[in-house]
């Protein structure tokens, strides 16, 4: 490929300059597969490396670009050994719990930037003789559709499977003194960088856009609140994983209306209004980022980041479990008749319009900023709804793991698999000691839902 294609877009940059040693930016894949008699811990390491090296982008590294100033590209790595990005490891015997801890204790450390920014693990030795599969993989090396992109290569078949690439991308969706100064950090410093890129590039739909998005950005902040899902940094982290069946959620989809994505968004609420109680907490409302995929409008390849976000209050103060879901439902549809390219949420598309050296100064503020726009981020990532292997052995459940930006303590992975919506809870693991208790109020949620709609 050439360099001038190879070049990192201003938002895969972002998510390398939002980086630090305590938030680190990759995001993650759990896979779990059925037994297979003839595919032994070996063959699957030996297999997903023989693979990995057909995959260009996986042999690529992020190097830095003369021009433009403080740009990157990816590059081939001259010393690119497959072999050293995928790991075994052996859990006799181990249940979710226990895959969950291996799990955090590899997504807690950051990916060698020297290197190509992703590593693959293998797991054997979970219950009934399954083996899991931990895909770790840098933000700025795709979004969580690309990723699914790149694992469909790994897999059985691999790109040779057109249908399954094609139902790949038909499934992609969808002031205090404190607010006031760091408004006017982030909105001067991004401000001035979109006016001047506008100017300097002809761009001006772009500067107008971004200026749009700032000022609705700059008019959502809200003042700093005690909350147990905003804290410090502290570099360590706790997953969870949890199942819940879609006939269930289809049932109460029945009698809340939207869609899918809004009951999920409702479930969501439902569990941190339950785990809120156990805390003696009572707040009126979490604000959660909501990424929304761009590949459809853009044709997208599946390299890179091609994303916007919506901004969605999750009303955990309201006791009615139906009341709380049609708010959810009425503030999504709020903002899809806007559109992904506008409000506070469409942070991506902003971070997409700077010029590469001005990520240097407006991604520490946008961090120090995050906070006071939204509690948590709950994306959320379908597969094809095909039988996927990987030596032969099938999947079965599929975790998303969601990066945690820097001051946030949770973030809310969600895949539909066939007949199961797999969910996978990411935190900061000083911060939500008790992840477990969220992760029990989850089907607790759908309960409630359920007997609340009549079923």
């Amino acid at each position: 490929m050439p360099m001038e294609d190879a070049r990192l877009s201003a938002l895969d940059l972002s998510f390398l300059c939002l980086e630090n040693s305590a938030s680190p930016m990759h995001l993650g894949a759990v896979a779990v597969f059925r037994p297979d008699a003839g595919a032994s811990a070996a063959e699957v390491v030996s297999l997903l490396t023989e693979r990995a090296r057909q995959v260009p982008r996986m042999r690529r590294r992020v190097v830095p670009t003369a021009l433009p100033p403080g740009g990157a590209a990816w590059a081939e790595d001259p010393e690119f050994d497959a072999r050293a990005h995928v790991h075994h490891h052996e859990l006799p015997g181990g249940g979710r719990e226990d895959l969950a801890a291996l799990v955090a204790e590899v997504m807690a450390a950051p990916l060698d930037r020297d290197r190509p920014l992703w590593e693959l693990h293998v797991v054997s030795g979970l219950d009934g003789g399954r083996f899991g599969l931990l895909a770790k993989m840098h933000h700025a090396m795709c979004d969580g559709q690309g990723a699914i992109g790149i694992g469909l290569a790994l897999l059985d078949g691999g790109l040779s499977l057109p249908s399954a690439r094609a139902a790949a991308r038909r499934t992609a969706a969808r002031p205090s003194g404190l607010v006031g100064r760091s408004g006017q950090l982030l909105g001067g410093a991004i401000g001035a960088a979109a006016g001047a890129y506008g100017t300097a590039s002809g761009l001006l739909g772009q500067a107008t856009r971004a200026f749009d998005i700032v000022s609705a950005v700059l008019g959502t902040m809200r003042a700093p609140a005690p909350s147990p899902l905003l804290a410090p940094p502290s570099g360590t982290r706790r997953a969870a994983f949890v199942g819940l069946e879609v006939r269930e959620l289809q049932r109460i989809r029945r009698v809340v209306g939207g869609t899918m994505n809004d009951v999920l968004l409702a479930v969501v609420a439902g569990a941190l209004r339950h785990w809120l109680a156990t805390h003696g907490r009572h707040l009126p409302a979490l604000r959660a980022l909501v990424p929304a995929s761009q590949r459809a409008r853009s044709g997208g390849s599946e390299d890179g980041n091609q994303l916007s976000a919506y901004l969605c209050e999750l009303p955990v103060g309201e006791d009615d479990p139906v009341e709380r879901a049609r708010r959810v439902r009425a503030e999504m549809e709020t903002n899809k008749a806007r559109g992904p390219l506008r409000g506070a949420g469409a942070i991506p598309v902003l971070a997409g319009v700077l010029p590469p050296a001005l990520h240097r100064l407006a991604a520490p503020l946008a961090a120090h900023a995050a906070p006071l726009l939204f509690d948590l981020v709950v994306t959320s990532v379908p597969l094809p709804p095909l039988p996927l292997r990987l030596g032969g052995a099938e999947l079965e459940e599929l975790y998303p793991i969601a990066p945690l930006a820097s001051g946030h303590t949770l973030a809310v992975g969600m895949s539909r698999y066939r007949d199961t919506v797999h969910i996978g809870l990411y935190a900061d693991g000083a911060a939500l000691p008790d992840l477990e208790k969220i992760s029990e109020a989850l089907p607790r949620a759908v309960a409630e839902l359920l007997e609340a709609a009549g079923h």
